[in-house]
């Protein structure tokens, strides 16, 4: 039975046929993403926090939905947002690890292996993982975008807030430290 365009159930508290289409297109997103956005921020650098982060991602996106001009850039922005908060929880552990007296080896990013992802990755994945985790955090963000999730450039550019060029200069040059590092660690 439909629902009356007025009357008590259209304008009373707590019911807008808005929010059930946001709470439908969230649901959807949620279940078409959440796992690729973990994987995502887990390759980003943050770990343990991965699941955290996206769940934060996805609550920005809630908060903001009506500000999106096309919902069919949902996706997009939640990468774009995933993106950010690893880039902001790298960055957060790094500080917190330099005030804290705790020094760590070169090419660590604040990182820590978490027991969840050591038995989940294979030791080629693993090996790939640790070079990846020595790059420049924007050479890796442009290195897993393209080829873990198999964006286009101007996607990439536009979950980073770079310009394509930028993009292609990172995704080149992230690739020749990784073949380096590959290289050195075989």
């Amino acid at each position: 039975m439909p629902l009356p365009a007025d009357g008590p159930l259209a304008d009373g508290p707590g019911l807008d046929l808005h929010d059930v289409e946001r709470e439908a297109a969230m649901i959807a997103l949620f279940d078409s993403l959440h796992g690729q956005l973990v994987r995502l921020a887990f390759l980003l650098g943050a770990d343990h926090d991965a699941e955290d982060l996206v769940s934060e991602a996805f609550c920005e996106l809630h908060r903001r939905w009506y500000r999106l001009r096309d919902p069919a850039a949902a996706p997009q922005y939640l990468r774009s947002i995933v993106c950010n908060l690893a880039r902001m929880h790298v960055r957060h552990l790094q500080v917190r690890r330099r005030h804290a007296g705790d020094e760590l080896p070169p090419g660590q990013a604040g990182v820590v292996d978490s027991a969840e992802s050591s038995v989940l990755l294979r030791e080629g994945q693993r090996a790939v993982v640790a070079a990846l985790r020595q790059l420049p955090v924007r050479q890796r963000e442009a290195l897993v975008l393209r080829y873990w999730l198999d964006l286009r450039e101007a996607d990439i550019a536009g979950a980073m807030g770079i310009s394509t060029g930028a993009v292609k200069s990172h995704i080149f040059r992230g690739m020749a430290a990784l073949a380096t590092l590959m290289g050195a660690s075989r």
